[in-house]
């Protein structure tokens, strides 16, 4: 490809009917339909390297989600100005590209990225979720209290090792720095968990709400969740929540474009136990 020029991309989607955002053979993904429309609407060739900050699972949805493509220049110069506009007539109603932005080569939508932050949204109303929100929002079949959610959330805050709520990959580490975790109950009697963290592991944060909602509910005492952290491989007493329940919301970045290389630098160190 000839001299390109990286552009970002802000996407929501509608998690529901994708198997998650990776690309995968005979799957309908999220990545998968943004290449092949951008691929339409530049050209073959024209566009590469998609990269995205967090690959959420199937049946996660975004509203705050992050990428960056390389784009021939040439095509750039000729479709910055109409690539929103074109891609929303073409991209299916359960994804939209929001906003298409040239950034300098050393953006990395994942590893510039110096947070991610998710919401997860439960109804214990006891006639369930409403029709509107069935796709966003966990039906539980139990009344959860506020601050036994919260007071299980707090214990959680912190860097430490969250083996028991990932799963585990060879050569990475499980260690995260959450930087929020609390719950919120909306006007309308939904509890909303957010939680911030630098980076997640696979199913982290659903298994850390799977946790929670077991104190909310006083099946486990509060402390329980944050017992667990002394364990260093998945725990088979957490539930891991259902996806539909979680949104990415946010994708922080540094504000100063010169630091997009240094975190992006720091972020690829293997982060290591510290030496007890």
């Amino acid at each position: 490809m000839e001299a390109a020029t990286r552009v970002r991309l802000d996407v929501a989607y509608d998690g529901t009917d994708f198997s998650g955002w990776a690309a995968q053979p005979d799957r309908r993904t999220v990545a998968g339909v943004i290449t092949e429309m951008l691929t339409r609407v530049v050209g073959v060739g024209q566009v590469t390297g998609l990269t995205v900050a967090g690959r959420t699972d199937a049946g996660v949805h975004a509203t705050g989600q992050v990428c960056h493509v390389d784009v021939a220049a040439a095509g750039w110069r000729e479709l910055q100005d109409s690539l929103v506009r074109r891609l929303a007539g073409l991209l299916p109603p359960d994804v939209r590209v929001r906003a298409v932005t040239e950034v300098p080569a050393e953006f990395d939508a994942r590893f510039s990225a110096t947070f991610r932050r998710y919401e997860y949204r439960v109804t214990d109303a006891r006639h369930g979720a409403e029709p509107l929100r069935r796709y966003d929002t966990l039906a539980w079949p139990r009344p959860l209290e506020l601050a036994a959610l919260n007071a299980a959330a707090a214990g959680l805050v912190g860097e430490h090792d969250f083996a028991a709520y990932c799963r585990r990959k060879e050569h990475a580490t499980t260690i995260r720095a959450i930087t929020r975790l609390d719950w919120r109950r909306d006007p309308d009697g939904t509890l909303v968990a957010t939680v911030q963290a630098d980076a997640f592991c696979q199913a982290m944060v659903r298994s850390l709400v799977g946790a929670m909602l077991a104190a909310g509910d006083g099946r486990r005492p509060v402390e329980w969740a944050a017992g667990l952290l002394t364990l260093r491989e998945r725990s088979s007493e957490v539930t891991v929540a259902p996806a539909h329940g979680l949104t990415l919301v946010e994708v922080g970045y540094p504000t100063e474009p010169a630091e997009f290389a240094r975190r992006a630098e720091a972020t690829r160190r293997l982060r290591l136990p510290a030496a007890s």
